[in-house]
């Protein structure tokens, strides 16, 4: 995941977030309710409820102000502008993006609750609607139950290794809160989401705030996507395991948490326990004055969204299944003004490969206004962009890419 899951989990925010203001209602109206909900969350997972949940009321502008802090707190001025330059590299998000300020706006419209696993404490806003209060206290207060039982704030830094590693733990924790609240919700109809992935698919569904939200709609798909991922692909993980494994499955998920988004995405890996490769970068032979800023895994979620957006969902879903791990790094001299993208994937056979690397060069001639070719075989593509010279190379199931190189040297 190229934008650092700590930009995104200042927070454990539920994406249900009311389209109207709620009608005036005291405090303690709402949070008198979460003992008997926390104590129906507990025997719905088998997981002790240790002590009662603090329960308060919260602005949107108190919301806008504490993710604030916490982004300032979680990344550095540094760790924004490298995970902004990497977006813009990749075509993620055009040139001007302010990523910093699209995640605090897109956040604090989205939040209808939170809960603090550092204060240990569950806040919801005053823009909640009545009829949506009910479901944001089940999903906040399954993080706080997590929380008492497998420590939330380590869970996620134990995970800081990997960036597709560290989304998918968070796909853990926000898909485990977002099944409870929905099996929560289907026991007060008489129903279950227990062996029925029919009803957790179209429960997942709700959770998808698209046509609703102003900041959300405009955002850039890259941003879209990974903020909806650990909710909706986070909830079926946890059906899969729960309908393998029963109760058994709300511990072992972060007792032996998944490594990847791929894992989210397909089950089966996880169970298989299918490790990512760390393909090779290619080596740049760059000149004196380059230095690393940023680097790391690029999972099947990242490909995902990068095919989606250059080719259509339809070739997301053809090619992205068969990914087997991918990485990037950036290298900048400040002087020169130049930042160089090293980037490898591999694939599970030659022939996914080719078929990438052919797509991977529609990808460049749509991500940059102009695009010429000076070389090129079957194997490999040679030419210039907006942002200087590429080298895109296919090697068996491996794909690399070079890009923003200085002028070659005759």
């Amino acid at each position: 995941m190229l934008i650092k899951p700590a930009v995104l989990r200042t927070a454990a925010f539920l994406l249900v977030a009311a389209a109207a203001p709620a009608a005036e209602s005291p405090r303690d109206v709402l949070c008198n309710q979460a003992g008997a909900i926390a104590s129906q969350l507990a025997g719905i997972s088998g997981l002790k409820l240790h002590h009662p949940v603090p329960c308060d009321f919260i602005t949107k502008e108190k919301v806008n102000e504490f993710l604030k802090k916490r982004v300032k707190e979680a990344t550095t001025p540094e760790d924004i502008r490298a995970e902004e330059l990497t977006l813009k590299k990749f075509g993620f998000v055009p040139q001007d993006f302010n990523l910093e300020k699209t995640t605090v706006d897109l956040l604090t419209e989205q939040a209808a609750a939170f809960y603090d696993y550092d204060r240990k404490k569950l806040f919801v806003t005053d823009m909640t609607a009545p009829a949506t209060q009910a479901p944001v206290l089940a999903h906040e207060l399954s993080h706080a139950i997590a929380d008492q039982n497998f420590n939330l704030g380590r869970f996620i830094r134990q995970g800081r290794q990997s960036d597709d590693g560290s989304t998918a733990r968070l796909a853990v924790m926000e898909g485990q809160a977002t099944w409870l609240m929905s099996e929560y919700l289907a026991r007060q109809l008489g129903q279950s989401l227990r062996n029925s992935p029919s009803m957790a698919r179209m429960m997942s569904a709700l959770t998808d705030s698209s046509g609703q939200f102003p900041v959300y709609d405009s955002a850039p798909l890259y941003l879209r996507e990974t903020l909806i991922f650990p909710y909706t692909k986070g909830m079926l993980f946890q059906q899969a395991v729960i309908d393998r494994d029963g109760n058994a499955g709300f511990g072992e998920v972060f007792r032996k948490p998944p490594v990847s988004t791929q894992q989210i995405l397909h089950p089966e890996k996880y169970f298989e326990n299918t490790q990512p490769v760390d393909p090779p970068l290619p080596d740049p032979k760059l000149p004196h004055g380059f230095k690393g800023v940023t680097g790391g895994a690029l999972g099947e979620l990242d490909h995902d969204v990068l095919l989606e957006q250059y080719a259509g969902k339809a070739v997301a879903d053809e090619i992205g299944p068969h990914w087997r791990g991918g990485a990037y790094e950036l290298r900048e001299n400040k002087k020169a003004g130049r930042v160089v993208l090293l980037y490898a994937v591999q694939w599970d056979s030659p022939e996914i490969a080719r078929r990438y690397f052919e797509v991977y060069r529609q990808v460049l001639q749509k991500k940059w206004k102009k695009m010429t070719v000076t070389a090129q075989t079957a194997t490999s593509l040679d030419g210039a962009g907006d942002d200087g010279r590429f080298e895109l190379r296919l090697d068996g199931p491996v794909v690399t890419s070079l890009e923003g190189l200085p002028p070659a040297i005759n």
